[in-house]
């Protein structure tokens, strides 16, 4: 509690001395009043700044909030060779207290147009009344959201086509190919239907959380132990082991979920799917040698 004052105490006076800063905002778990606090949680502040162009010509500033170990400003960066267009700037600092604060400078002059105002809001500081009638913060934005059916189905579909890219890596022996199949294709199909039964058993009234980090909270131990069990090392078998897992409960949770929203689940789709993916499995042996 001490060091969460101090860092709110540095963002709050820098805020309150600047005439450039008429607001400050507390968004993200720390504004989330059903997280419990702990000390790995980030700070992630937005600033309301006239005059943005003053801030981001000269970086050196950031230092009034500790001693920087790492830096990030993203909106700097090009990874994907796209052009972006920018209306806020955000510095994603991490300091020697190994504390963390993810800043991002919002032109007050885009408030009205740009401005898309998160459910996870605490009012730091507000020297224009800008933001009086904001409701009480609360994770309602980030509530699992049901599916139509569409959404359904072509969920489904893309989980047992792309499942059959990862058997071709596994029988080639080809683990990086089959490992990026698997966690950045099918994984996230996997994911996606897993939310949708905590959605449908808790009413669609809570989060996931970001990769399913709330998922304990709301399934038994079984359910999440075997989950854990699709996570696997680089090892062919062990991959094997771990798409075969989640193929057995994609079909049970699918199943599930048609049936509580009234869905309709190409189960020969699925059958064919977990069918072929067995037959592969025996196989295996003679590839990849």
């Amino acid at each position: 509690m001490k060091i969460e004052t101090e860092i709110k105490n540095r963002i709050l006076n820098f805020a309150e001395q600047d005439p450039r800063v008429r607001a400050v905002l507390l968004n993200g778990s720390r504004a989330n009043p059903k997280v419990k606090p702990d000390p790995l949680q980030d700070f992630d502040v937005v600033y309301i700044v006239d005059d943005l162009d003053s801030f981001t010509t000269d970086h050196s500033w950031t230092k009034v909030f500790g001693d920087i170990l790492l830096l990030q400003r993203p909106d700097l960066m090009n990874l994907s060779g796209a052009k972006k267009q920018r209306v806020c700037f955000s510095y994603l600092m991490l300091f020697q207290d190994k504390n963390r604060i993810d800043l991002t400078l919002f032109p007050t002059e885009k408030v009205a147009s740009d401005f898309v105002f998160d459910s996870l809001t605490v009012v730091w500081l507000d020297k224009d009344q800008q933001f009086t009638q904001l409701p009480p913060p609360s994770d309602v934005d980030y509530h699992i959201q049901k599916p139509t059916e569409k959404q359904f189905l072509d969920t489904c579909n893309e989980f047992w086509w792309v499942s059959t890219y990862v058997v071709k890596g596994l029988l080639r022996n080809e683990i990086p190919y089959a490992k990026e199949m698997l966690e950045t294709v099918v994984r996230p199909m996997f994911m996606r239907v897993v939310a949708w039964k905590v959605g449908v058993e808790q009413n669609f009234s809570v989060a996931f959380g970001k990769s399913g980090k709330f998922l304990p909270l709301y399934v038994t131990e079984d359910f999440y132990t075997k989950i854990l069990l699709t996570y696997s090392n680089f090892e062919r078998e062990e991959n094997w082991k771990a798409l075969l897992a989640m193929a057995e409960i994609f079909q049970q949770t699918s199943s599930f979920v048609a049936d509580a929203l009234g869905f309709t689940v190409d189960s020969t789709e699925a059958q064919n799917a977990i069918a072929y993916l067995n037959e592969q499995h025996k196989e295996c042996h003679t590839y990849g040698q």
